[in-house]
């Protein structure tokens, strides 16, 4: 025989688990821009010279990237300023120690490792794109960048004194690239969240 309360225990129905709920964190502009730069990289680093208009193509796309950044660091929406996610390196190596022993901070956008690699990458690609720029329009060699970095002048005709320092840019360009992918995947498992698909739909799990 059932008593009241065992009856009332079992017919009341289980509570329904609550929903994920979202925040948009990345901008359309934002994201927009992190694919279309994903493939100019591609594209200027597979073409190399050949063909040279698609290189150079690729080249001002950068360029044109790295303008934009700036502006949209300063003026763009709360995730996309620099004041968001600039951090001191003292951050920086706390959230890489946090990483690696499970007490990571989560932050909605950019951590401070990732904010470090977005300063890095604008620095290297500007350098690319400046070199790549002066390459083509046969710029002299400033003296005071024969003072700092050693360049052949005595070089081939149709050879630019700018190369070495474009290709060294464009190298440095890659292993932030390759760098940058590594701490993403890091990220996306240290916190459990697919860091890319946020990158696809805005979208980051709430905290």
């Amino acid at each position: 025989m059932m008593t009241e309360g065992t009856f009332s225990a079992e017919s009341t129905p289980s509570k329904p688990a609550p929903e994920q709920s979202w925040i948009k964190v990345w901008d359309p502009l934002v994201r927009i821009g992190h694919w279309l730069l994903l493939i100019a990289i591609a594209t200027a680093l597979i073409t190399r010279g050949e063909p040279e208009s698609l290189h150079q193509g690729a080249g001002y796309v950068v360029a044109g990237y790295v303008v934009f950044r700036l502006f949209w660091g300063i003026a763009g929406p709360e995730h996309a300023r620099f004041e968001n996610f600039i951090a001191l390196p003292k951050a920086t190596l706390g959230y890489l120690g946090g990483l690696l022993n499970g007490k990571a901070k989560r932050h909605l956008g950019h951590s401070p490792p990732g904010g470090l690699m977005v300063i890095a990458l604008l620095l290297a690609m500007s350098a690319t794109a400046a070199t790549g720029m002066a390459m083509e329009n046969k710029v002299p060699v400033p003296t005071i960048v024969q003072t700092l970095v050693p360049i052949e002048l005595e070089a081939e005709e149709e050879d630019s004194p700018w190369e070495e320092i474009h290709e060294a840019a464009a190298n440095l360009v890659l292993g932030l690239v390759f760098l940058h992918i590594g701490g993403v995947i890091a990220a996306s498992i240290g916190h459990k969240e697919n860091l890319v698909r946020a990158m696809v739909n805005g979208k980051k799990r709430a905290p």
